[in-house]
């Protein structure tokens, strides 16, 4: 099979600057992957034309496609259709019909168009223009020096409009790709990614087609299976051997693929088995419940939440005993299991959870930062609360705590 190598780059000082993220290289990428393309770089270039010439250099010196987002507007910056032709030694020109169309634009509109606006007209001789139906730029296709350039707006509605209209078709007749890349993504809870990846290591160093690859976030651990084949269906088939090895070896951790979410499986095993749910709050502040609710059909399951982060709220309307609050303190096991079975009780649930702890940015109660106690209580069982210690700031911790609380929901629901 033909290997096609791509280089995706994203013009703006903005990008640089973290004021808009850079979206449409994910894309681009998700993409030019199912026609079996290998997008080995990402590159990011402010509005300066020195560094897009040095960056523009080097990405023809190692891509067979070269991809670029942003700096085709009218604007005195906008200058990637200018570098690319210096580069090529070429030319720009005014496209005609396409001036036409961006005049009529503003007399249709009622508006005076200014002399630079016929920047956005301009093509690069030898070049092949890619409709904009969403916008006034159009694209710009190349091919030159056993290279194939595609310059795009970077406003992400034309950028699809116009690679959906044109500029993969135009990709597909330059680099003649023959082949399909897939992924597929395993999903894992409970277990850390230096584990995974110490039961899974002769998979991962013998690997060459598919690959294997772990990742790490948001308090769970993924493997990224990647299969490359004349067809999607071969693709598919090539996964599948190695993900029936990867769960006969770790699939107990192993809770969905693709787009699932932890948050939203639990929220499956309790409509499957007729559970509803209420949370007592006081580290988290909410935070877990309105995880819950964001999914569609949460109002099945949940009845609500008490924030009790004022020690009076935990002893008031949540009933921890003033014995508990004075011998265990608030961050106790005790404390956690008592909201945990009460909140139940006054929110008339089948499950209560509690969450209780300190998440700093100082010691409480002569508790350490990052100790935590997750209670849970399932109508007519007992009780019982976990401890645990996280690290990071105050948000790092938090969240860590709301992740820890549905692990410890699907474990329970899974038994």
């Amino acid at each position: 099979m033909k290997q096609v190598n791509a280089e995706v780059i994203g013009i703006g000082t903005e990008l640089l600057l973290g004021q808009i993220v850079n979206s449409n290289a994910q894309w681009l990428s998700s993409q030019l992957a199912d026609l079996g393309v290998n997008v080995l770089y990402h590159q990011v270039v402010g509005d300066n034309e020195q560094r897009m010439t040095d960056v523009f250099a080097l990405a023809e010196s190692r891509s067979d496609l070269i991809i670029v987002t942003g700096g085709l507007g009218p604007t005195e910056d906008d200058a990637t259709k200018q570098v690319v032709a210096n580069l090529l030694n070429k030319s720009l020109y005014v496209h005609e019909d396409t001036m036409k169309e961006i005049e009529n634009y503003y007399i249709q509109n009622g508006l005076s168009m200014s002399p630079n606006n016929k920047k956005q007209a301009e093509l690069i001789e030898g070049s092949t223009l890619l409709p904009n139906a969403a916008g006034m730029a159009p694209g710009v296709a190349i091919h030159e020096n056993e290279t194939t350039w595609v310059l795009l707006p970077g406003v992400p509605s034309e950028m699809k409009s116009i690679m959906n209209e044109g500029g993969f078709q135009f990709i597909k007749r330059q680099v003649g790709v023959d082949a399909t890349i897939h992924s597929k993504m395993l999903r894992f809870i409970g277990i850390g990614e230096s584990q995974l990846e110490h039961d899974l290591q002769d998979l991962i160093s013998g690997q060459t087609n598919p690959t294997i690859a772990p990742l790490a976030g948001n308090g769970e651990v993924s493997i990224r299976l990647t299969s490359k084949a004349a067809t999607l269906d071969e693709a598919k088939d090539m996964l599948r051997e190695t993900e029936a090895e990867i769960e006969r070896r770790v699939g107990q951790y192993l809770y969905g693929s693709d787009d699932d979410t932890l948050e939203a499986k639990v929220m499956e095993l309790l409509k499957e088995k007729g559970y509803s749910i209420s949370s007592a709050e006081s580290l988290t502040g909410g935070r877990f419940i309105d995880q819950l609710i964001t999914i569609p059909g949460a109002s099945e399951i949940t009845k609500g939440s008490v924030v009790c982060y004022d020690t009076e709220v935990k002893s008031g309307l949540l009933e921890v005993p003033q014995l508990i609050l004075e011998t265990q303190g608030v961050v106790s096991s005790s404390c956690a299991e008592t909201l945990a079975v009460n909140v139940a009780d006054k929110l008339r649930s089948s499950i209560g959870i509690s969450f209780t702890g300190v998440a700093g940015p100082s010691e409480q109660e002569g508790q350490p930062v990052g100790k935590v106690f997750i209670g849970i209580y399932v109508d007519g069982e007992l009780p019982y609360a976990k401890e645990f210690h996280f690290n990071g700031d105050r948000e790092g911790i938090r969240n860590r705590a709301v992740k820890k609380g549905f692990q410890l929901l699907y474990q329970m629901l899974t038994q």
